[in-house]
């Protein structure tokens, strides 16, 4: 189980190995959400997103034998980078286990960083059982995507930063809304904020129709989303949430939000015109959910971690048609 004490040490072992993201602001948004928006841009940290602080974690946690055997995971692409830098910077090898309808510029950044890309079809296959079979076939240590304390931990740290640089510009009380899959960097920073920032509250953030997170917090039991691919959010479509994670979610978590494709879309849009940052539809939910599902919202200011920005030139094109 992760806590905040592993959030703390990891942090520690971070330090001088990932980027501290700014907080940003633009008062077109704070006008459109009724409310102050202090957005923390992920899609700035190493590979473009915030998995680059999980994998860091994990692989820098691991004793010198482990280490050197090399690695494995599984991820339709962020984390994938991630781990394929994490690893190279170790000067270690990586397996990375990608679906094949993946965006094609995750899979040629994670070959390019140094991972060796093994494809498998999400509709059919199961990535867990394909990683754990070549684990165990080449002696890898497999660093899950979210289902893993030290990743847990390493996410965490962004809450860490969020808290400082929020109580530095007056905000210590609001809701805190984080683009959601399996839970990771959710759960990290829920503790983080349990720890340091009692009057923040971490709240997911999905896609409507994969809001599996969403349903389960409100349920009390995990949920299971119907399908695991066909939204343009890819970043984010996870089965369900982990087994680690949930128990930390609803403890921890205030309700979940979800929001369309459109809205996504529409938030990458404004997020590229009014704070000059690049999103991923699945990195874009949480700001979506800030302008579009502001009666939702409690408090005069609310923090978006915005948390990835590995996007398909084209269907960054299709974003920004949101604007004319």
């Amino acid at each position: 189980m992760s806590t905040l004490e592993m959030i703390e040490a990891a942090a520690d072992r971070l330090r001088g190995h990932i980027r501290e993201t700014p907080l940003l602001t633009s008062p077109f948004l704070d006008d459109l959400a009724g409310r102050r928006v202090l957005v923390k841009p992920e899609c700035l940290q190493h590979t473009g997103s915030f998995k680059f602080r999980g994998a860091w974690s994990a692989i820098s946690a691991l004793n010198a034998q482990d280490r050197q055997r090399g690695v494995i995971a599984y991820s339709s692409g962020n984390h994938a980078q991630g781990v394929a830098l994490a690893a190279a910077r170790h000067g270690i090898s990586s397996v990375i286990i990608m679906p094949s309808d993946a965006p094609q510029l995750k899979i040629d950044n994670t070959r390019a960083l140094g991972g060796e890309v093994v494809l498998y079809d999400r509709a059919n296959e199961s990535r867990e059982e394909i990683g754990e079979s070549l684990a165990t076939e080449r002696g890898l240590t497999l660093i899950r995507p979210y289902d893993e304390p030290q990743v847990i931990a390493g996410q965490g740290t962004t809450g860490l930063e969020l808290v400082r640089q929020a109580a530095e510009m007056g905000v210590k009380q609001g809701d805190v809304l984080v683009c959601c899959g399996g839970g990771g960097l959710t759960s990290g920073i829920a503790l983080a904020l349990e720890g340091h920032a009692p009057g923040l509250r971490a709240r997911p953030c999905e896609p409507e129709g994969f809001d599996d997170v969403k349903r389960s917090l409100a349920s009390g039991q995990i949920q299971a989303n119907a399908e695991t691919a066909g939204n343009i959010c890819d970043a984010i479509l996870t089965p369900q949430p982990g087994q680690i994670t949930f128990p930390i979610l609803s403890r921890l978590c205030g309700p979940g939000l979800s929001v369309t494709e459109e809205e996504a879309m529409r938030a990458m849009a404004l997020a590229f015109l009014r704070l000059k940052i690049v999103l991923e539809p699945g990195g874009a939910v949480s700001l979506a959910s800030a302008l579009f599902r502001k009666e939702k919202i409690e408090g005069d200011a609310v923090i978006v971690v915005a948390s990835g920005g590995n996007v398909d030139p084209e269907v960054f094109g299709k974003a920004l048609e949101f604007l004319t």
